[in-house]
């Protein structure tokens, strides 16, 4: 009898040892279970968002034009995306954008131009679209080949109210022009407003902060794909 007692000790002694240790266990402050699966939840979340904008990142970089470098000849308007005027003057970026397309221009690509920016905060006395206008026709073009479109203060306004100019004027054929870091972003925005064909032609800087640049058009992209999910949604 004392030798089955003991064993029976024996056999009884882990099994209430480890209800003890459980009972420890379950006596830890909520507190400290909640704050371990916030920390689990931000790392993941910090991991989630470099690899979001590093994903954004290669698109924006790797974009080259669309549907490429070739682009047909003909099209009604080549729409010049705006940028910041130095003392009502063309900046150093937005001069490359104009030249860019000055030379499209030329090579017939598109008839006629249509130039969108709006007022800058910066100063200006005069909107971005007529800063553009002045340096086109003293480079030559006729007024009659320039179309302003001075509102907007977004691309996704650059794109929407030029739109309802060529739809005025019975225009249906556009080329987008912007920077290279730019491209991306002005296409899926194009093709949300359903442009057809959507078109955006770039051009590289040799001006311009491009690791800068690009790190914010990783920014600006996400918050239009968050702009664009709630228009479908509404």
């Amino acid at each position: 009898m004392e030798r089955s007692a003991a064993s029976h000790d024996k056999t009884t002694l882990p099994s209430g040892t480890s209800l003890r240790a459980r009972q420890r266990r379950s006596k830890r402050p909520l507190s400290k279970r909640l704050l371990r699966l916030a920390l689990y939840c931000l790392v993941a979340g910090f991991i989630a968002l470099i690899v979001w904008c590093a994903a954004l990142f290669m698109i924006i970089v790797r974009f080259e034009g669309q549907p490429g470098s070739v682009l047909p000849k003909g099209n009604d308007v080549g729409i010049v995306l705006g940028a910041s005027l130095w003392s009502d003057r063309p900046s150093p970026g937005l001069l490359e954008r104009l030249d860019y397309a000055l030379s499209l221009y030329e090579e017939g690509v598109f008839e006629r131009f249509l130039v969108s920016g709006g007022l800058d905060d910066n100063g200006a006395t005069i909107t971005e679209a007529e800063g553009m206008r002045r340096y086109l026709t003293a480079q030559g073009v006729p007024d009659a080949d320039i179309v302003l479109e001075p509102k907007e203060h977004s691309t996704l306004e650059n794109l929407k109210f030029s739109q309802a100019i060529m739809s005025e004027n019975g225009w249906h054929t556009a080329v987008i022009v912007t920077h290279q870091y730019h491209g991306s972003r002005a296409a899926n925005i194009a093709k949300a407003l359903r442009y057809d064909p959507v078109q955006v032609s770039v051009t590289d800087s040799r001006v311009l902060h491009l690791t800068y640049n690009r790190t914010r058009e990783v920014l600006a992209y996400t918050k239009w794909l968050a702009d664009k999910w709630l228009l479908h949604a509404a």
